[in-house]
């Protein structure tokens, strides 16, 4: 499973306290600690900072390279923002992210043109959010073809199926369930990853129904998730999920987490 950890946003209050202020000792330490969790990227999105997320976001990219080795999810809204900072980063990086909207993915071109990376790829277009399976892998469609078409191969292509709340319709996690197993049918090779927390969204004691809602994404074939790593539980069943689904050869990460007593009940 790919871990991208989702914690350094200036959504979040003490991170954008700390870019505010620039300070690097308080965004380093997180990142150490995302990684030693086991992040295999680490997202950096200064996008609620309207004004200023390009120096921003900028110097959370310097500060990120300089505390870890894993390479890191350049996560924006902003199209001239990615392609501005998409040639610093020093590891290929993971954008993040397109959309199947004609005039979004049309803005996003250069930046995949502009260097070798993982791309993140949202299964909506300019209809919103998909409400049916098929709508989803319609924009699926689209998001493959044009993206090897720029020459990023289906082994770079993530895409997210953009899970909704099950507060609002309780059917939303069968249809994010199906949607990646069809994914994965149809474009083989093709990685999935999405940002798990909005199917709690509205429900009490969130966590709960995130950790489930993870074991059975993984049972259906999810390569990768946006999650905070510093979350042992989930953490947890992610190891066990991907050990039961066939991930884990001779179970030895699986081991190896419970010598080193990673392994939360």
């Amino acid at each position: 499973m790919l871990i991208v950890g989702e914690r350094i946003n200036t959504s979040r209050k003490a991170v954008n306290e700390a870019v505010e202020k620039r300070d690097a000792a308080y965004i380093r330490d997180d990142i150490q600690k995302q990684a030693n969790a086991g992040a295999n990227y680490i997202d950096v999105n200064a996008g609620s900072r309207i004004g200023s997320e390009m120096e921003d976001l900028s110097w959370l990219i310097e500060v990120a390279e300089a505390a870890v080795e894993v390479p890191l999810s350049l996560d924006s809204p902003d199209p001239k923002v990615l392609m501005a900072l998409v040639g610093r980063v020093k590891k290929k990086p993971l954008i993040n992210s397109t959309t199947a909207e004609k005039d979004r993915f049309e803005a996003m071109k250069p930046v995949f043109q502009a260097r070798e990376a993982d791309v993140v790829a949202l299964c909506m277009d300019e209809r919103g959010i998909p409400s049916a399976v098929d709508q989803a892998l319609e924009n699926a469609h689209f998001l493959v073809k044009n993206l090897n078409q720029l020459g990023v191969p289906v082994q770079r292509i993530h895409l997210d199926p953009m899970i909704q709340p099950v507060s609002v319709n309780n059917k939303n996690g069968l249809l994010a369930l199906e949607t990646i197993r069809r994914i994965h049918r149809e474009f083989p090779g093709v990685k999935t990853v999405c940002g798990l927390s909005n199917v709690s969204y509205g429900l009490p004691k969130r966590f709960l129904v995130n950790r489930i809602f993870m074991v059975l994404a993984i049972g259906a074939g999810l390569s990768g998730a946006i999650v905070d790593p510093l979350d042992q539980k989930m953490m947890t069943n992610i190891l066990v999920a991907d050990t039961l689904a066939g991930r884990d050869d001779y179970c030895m990460k699986y081991l190896k987490a419970n010598r080193a007593g990673k392994l939360i009940e």
